[in-house]
């Protein structure tokens, strides 16, 4: 089967499909450029794919190498999966800084894409609880990347879109709980302007906040929605990972059932299950990765697939760029069950390309309908530009070369100083031309 990203489109074939394994030495010499990895495909656009290229596929770099308890830190190879590190170390009392909205993401994909959590504000990225990396580059030579040393090389990759060359392994650091119990609360918001000062006042007492958003919701309820927000629980309390899924979707659909009525009964439905929720204890698993619960999700979205859009505004231009982009995408009538809003803090993220920036950020799915859809992207893309905003690579298939360049400007001569020149991928092309 061809790998494909998660949103199922574009639909590009590589030229060439190269499974890799810890037992055979991963070599690059004689494989067609352009040469990009692929992980999980848990990219939603085009960053995991290579279109006329070699993709490498890490799954078989699968090995952990060491497990410090003393020291807190994990050694393993780039194409371990998050979910197999939870499995390993949460029994033992261990769990991972900052995890994205899915498990099921390899370890070399989390750092070209530099992923973010519910934690942002306090953790900041994925690249910054790794201690150091080991990178092959197309000439042969294997380079140890960290903060101190090789840390041009370092940056670059860290965020890099897996331009720079292929991670072979990594070594993470890990934080310690008590209990898989998450202390959790949900608060109703009656529109963006609640969800301002309740981030606000949330992210100074919990580490984790996140926000589901009803973007069908319009005029005095615009921005409407549930402010999720919790701590690891203090313990004592289980300790066991469960990295599987109760349920599956079995086959793609036809077309997708996601239009204005079926997505206003569910925003409807889903305020009001969780208006009321209160303070509660939640499993871990349920709390950070909700949509792992059903295996394929993405196939609910019919056989036309569909995109993601998730961008960043910085703090002063957010209100107004928010109620902007809301009230943009409730007249379309082009609305997500997924509608995710979320702070991110000040730290600085560790990659040159990185996404992450101090402000808010917005994250929504949109079943492909055409040029329906692409003039929706369009007129958000647009609002994101005018408000200085970013828009996330690994979650893009539709930025423009110029906004590419412009949300990047100080960053792209010193990232392209480090790119391998035999490394590429559809992305990379579709935005630079090159």
């Amino acid at each position: 089967m061809t790998p494909e990203s998660w949103g199922r489109i574009p639909r590009l074939r590589p030229a060439a499909v190269v499974p890799l394994h810890w037992a055979e030495p991963a070599a690059l010499a004689g494989r067609a450029a352009p040469i990009l990895a692929h992980g999980l495909g848990r990219s939603y656009g085009d960053a995991c794919l290579n279109e006329g290229g070699t993709l490498l596929l890490t799954r078989g770099l699968d090995r952990f190498l060491a497990l410090d308890e003393a020291a807190g830190t994990l050694t393993c190879e780039a194409g371990v999966s998050l979910a197999e590190i939870l499995t390993l170390v949460v029994p033992r009392g261990w769990f991972l800084p900052v995890v994205p909205g899915t498990q099921h993401v390899t370890v070399g994909g989390a750092i070209a894409n530099d992923v973010h959590g519910k934690n942002h504000h306090r953790a900041g990225t994925f690249g910054g609880q790794v201690r150091w990396l080991e990178l092959l580059r197309s000439t042969g030579e294997v380079l140890r990347c960290s903060p101190d040393g090789n840390r041009e090389l370092f940056a670059a990759t860290v965020g890099g879109l897996g331009l720079t060359g292929l991670v072979l392994r990594a070594g993470l650091s890990l934080r310690r709980i008590a209990t898989t119990r998450v202390a959790a609360e949900s608060l109703p918001l009656r529109d963006l302007s609640e969800f301002f000062a309740g981030s606000a006042e949330s992210d100074q007492r919990f580490e984790y906040t996140v926000a589901w958003i009803d973007c069908l919701a319009s005029g005095a309820r615009l921005g409407r929605g549930i402010l999720h927000r919790g701590n690891h629980a203090a313990g004592p309390g289980p300790l066991a990972w469960r990295s599987g899924s109760r349920l599956s979707v079995p086959f793609e659909l036809p077309f997708s059932p996601l239009g204005r009525l079926t997505l206003g009964a569910f925003n409807a439905l889903y305020h009001a299950a969780h208006r009321g929720a209160g303070a509660r204890a939640v499993e871990a698993r349920g709390f950070f990765f909700p949509l792992d619960g059903v295996a394929r999700w993405n196939r609910i979205y019919g056989r036309a697939g569909f995109f993601q859009f998730q961008c960043q505004v910085p703090p002063p231009a957010a209100p107004e760029a928010l109620r902007a982009l809301l009230a943009t995408i409730a007249r379309s009538g082009q609305g997500s069950f997924l509608a995710v809003l979320k702070n991110f803090g000040a730290a600085p993220s560790p990659g040159l390309l990185s996404f992450p920036r101090e402000g808010t950020t917005l994250a929504l799915d949109f079943p492909d309908r055409g040029e329906r859809t692409a003039r929706l992207f369009r007129e958000l893309h647009a609002v994101v530009a005018d408000h200085r905003g970013r828009i996330y690579s690994a979650k893009d298939a539709h930025m423009s070369p110029a906004q590419f360049a412009a949300q990047h400007r100080e960053a792209l001569p010193a990232f392209r100083a480090q790119v391998d020149p035999a490394f590429s991928s559809s992305l990379w092309r579709r935005v630079t031309g090159g």
